[in-house]
């Protein structure tokens, strides 16, 4: 759970603007700038307001939130900003706002004038939706809903990818190596670019005088520049700080390159280096890294819920990563990052009462209040019939109806195991599920059974997360048999990606001949077997 009041800005609010908050970001030079959204989907923001990067129209600083009306009640999808600052924000209907410092066009409205207000911003002349944005210092860029990557701004290192060191005051589209590509993410650090290509390739461009392009030189790349010390490998998320960045893979392995002067690489020691090296190979599989180009800190999050961080840690050089007692990567940002900014857009839930969902949480399996048992493996379960009725249509028929279980104080369950069983029950009450990726197979097919379409969607991320060369077939063949088309997608790209080892495992072996022979078929389709 992330307590957005860790960041000293937020302090300024009171009890009751506190719970309002949904969505935050604290930014700026000095972590002096904070914008929030509210659960009505109501924009705020208050702080120094350089370079009017609050968007108030005008260049006053504020400690009470002032609100912002562009948004007209539209949700907020995603938002960055730069060092100047500028900040830009996307809606989830597609469309692109911009304000703040506009030295170098990073605003892409063709001037460099200062933007006092939110505007939008056309990414081309055909208008195409927005799903992701990132901020460099003094450049902007941004993913559409179909894979394109369009960059503006400042370009003394060529960070727009557009061929020269020309500023650009348009938003343009990279091409070059990635014309014909998908790309599903993008990171800017400093004077750098990167963007990641649905095939879990990395290409990077702009300054590289440190490596953090890691493309094995430190010469700046005036184009798009794919990483080739990745080759064979399927990256899913990447990150970058200043000067550095961190990439991982889809079976949870981290590799980090690029400047090294506060160990933010995460290898022991305080070198450079020019090409990705493999980092925390002696720990548990890593499931997300965070990164900003305003800090050079670093951070990791375990399966198991663990928070590493390492680089500049408030004024220390830690070179390698530390064990925390966080449970976010965003804590380590609010309480070790110089300065303490927000490495993304922040979500967050509130303490300090005990809510409904709260108390429910703590009735689950509760003796002293139950009144109804489920016996599986003989184990007991113990839960509340009304809870039950409320939360599934499946419980709200039994008990409803002239079903025998109506009747029983205790009912017996021989189609589930225990532990697949408890997790859907505890589901009901906390809308949380916690099982290892094995027996999240077994809940997706109670999930299915019971029409739970939501706990599928939870039940196929568990999957998603824990997803590995022994286990990936084996998933796959959960996923078609349960009919879970976009786990099955997920699982076929995987088994595809790490084809020789994944052909190597028992579980390809053992599956049914009818299913080997369509998985041969489609991976043949896909070009699988292509020298």
């Amino acid at each position: 759970m992330v307590d957005v009041s860790k960041w000293p800005l937020f302090s300024l609010l009171s009890t009751e603007e506190l719970a309002t908050v949904r969505q935050a970001c604290v930014f700026g030079n000095s972590a002096n700038e904070a914008i929030y959204i509210t659960h009505a989907n109501e924009v705020f923001v208050f702080g120094l307001n350089c370079s009017s990067c609050l968007g108030t129209g005008d260049s006053l600083s504020t400690v009470v939130p002032k609100k912002l009306d562009f948004l007209r009640g539209k949700k907020v999808a995603g938002l960055s900003y730069g060092s100047g600052p500028h900040v830009l924000l996307a809606t989830e209907d597609g469309q692109l706002f911009a304000w703040g410092h506009n030295g170098y066009s990073q605003l892409g409205n063709g001037t460099t004038t200062q933007g006092l207000s939110p505007l939008p911003v056309a990414t081309n002349p055909q208008n195409k939706k927005v799903r992701e944005v990132a901020c460099g210092s003094h450049h902007s860029m941004a993913l559409t809903l179909d894979g394109e990557v369009f960059a503006w701004g400042y370009n003394n290192c060529g960070q727009i990818g557009s061929g020269s060191t020309a500023n650009q005051p348009h938003p343009r589209k990279v091409t070059g190596s990635l014309q014909g590509r998908t790309a599903v993410g993008i990171t800017c650090g400093q004077t750098s670019s990167m963007a990641l290509i649905d095939n879990g390739e990395v290409y990077g461009w702009g300054y590289n005088g440190n490596g953090q392009l890691g493309i094995g030189n430190n010469g700046n790349q005036l184009t798009p520049c794919r990483l080739t010390a990745l080759q064979g490998l399927c990256m899913q998320q990447v990150v970058s700080g200043n000067s550095h960045c961190l990439a991982l893979t889809d079976e949870g392995l981290l590799y980090s390159w690029g400047a090294n002067t506060y160990g933010q690489l995460g290898t022991g020691n305080k070198s450079n280096h020019l090409s990705p090296v493999l980092i925390m190979a002696d720990k548990e599989r890593i499931v997300e890294v965070a990164a900003c180009h305003s800090t050079h800190t670093s951070a990791a999050k375990t399966q198991s819920g663990q928070v590493y961080m390492w680089g500049q840690c408030r004024g220390q050089s830690i070179a390698m990563p530390h064990l925390t007692h966080f449970t976010t990567t965003d804590d380590v940002f609010a309480c070790f990052a110089t300065p303490s900014v927000m490495w993304r857009l922040m979500s967050m839930e509130h303490d300090g009462f005990t809510t409904v969902a709260e108390a429910l949480r703590k009735e689950f399996d509760s003796p002293e209040t139950a009144d109804l048992k489920f016996s599986v493996d003989g184990k007991c379960i113990h839960v509340h019939k009304a809870v039950l009725k409320i939360r599934c249509e499946h419980f709200r028929s039994m008990f409803r109806s002239q079903w025998t279980e109506d009747q029983q104080d205790v009912i017996e369950i021989g189609q589930f195991s225990y532990p697949v069983y408890r997790s859907f029950l505890q589901f009901l009450y906390t809308d949380a599920v916690d099982l290892p990726p094995e027996d999240a197979i077994g809940l997706l097919d109670l999930a299915t059974s019971y029409c739970e379409n939501r706990l599928k969607r939870l039940c196929q991320q568990i999957i998603k997360r824990g997803i590995n060369v022994e286990n990936a077939f084996t998933l796959l063949s959960a996923a078609i048999r349960y009919d879970a088309e976009d786990l099955e997608v997920f699982c076929f790209r995987f088994c595809v990606n790490h084809l020789t080892r994944v052909t190597q495992t028992e579980a390809f072996w053992q599956v049914d001949g009818a299913m080997l022979k369509e998985f041969i078929s489609k991976a043949s389709r896909c070009g699988a077997f292509k020298n």
